[in-house]
């Protein structure tokens, strides 16, 4: 079991390792569409890459269906784990739409998962970025 300071100087150093091994601008939060962001996740349990969608009800119900349209090809060609959740509850108690992939057992206060969880983080956000700059004209047409 881990203090808090200590739990949290363990996610410090595994986020700024990962950054410096992988010294990418990721998206993240710069897609263009406002409330629809990439996301880094990893706990003591699992690691997520996501694209989420907050917002007002008919904002995340207008881009979950774009992506949705979207989801055969996204399977196919990007991710055949992917998951849509049109209705994802945060820790916090917030509801977003989700689009997301995650690989369980991997844990952030064990050391022995990082590399796993780091090429797992890099390769499925690649693959995110990816699908997301060759379909970004059926997601967001505006």
């Amino acid at each position: 079991m881990f203090s808090k300071e200590e739990s949290r100087a363990l996610r410090e150093l595994f986020w700024t390792s990962f950054g410096k091994s992988f010294p990418k601008k990721w998206l993240l939060y710069k897609t263009g569409i406002k409330g629809v962001a990439f996301k880094f996740y990893f706990d003591t349990k699992k690691a997520i890459v996501s694209l989420d969608i907050e917002g007002g009800l008919e904002h995340r119900i207008t881009y979950f269906e774009r992506l949705e349209s979207l989801k055969n090809i996204l399977i196919r060609d990007y991710n055949p784990e992917i998951i849509y959740e049109d209705c994802f509850i945060l820790p916090n108690g917030k509801e977003i739409s989700r689009i997301y992939v995650e690989q369980d057992q991997l844990c952030i206060h064990n050391k022995n998962t990082w590399q796993d969880a780091m090429l797992f983080l890099k390769e499925q956000m690649e693959k995110m970025e990816d699908f997301f700059d060759t379909y970004k004209e059926v997601i967001h047409p505006e």
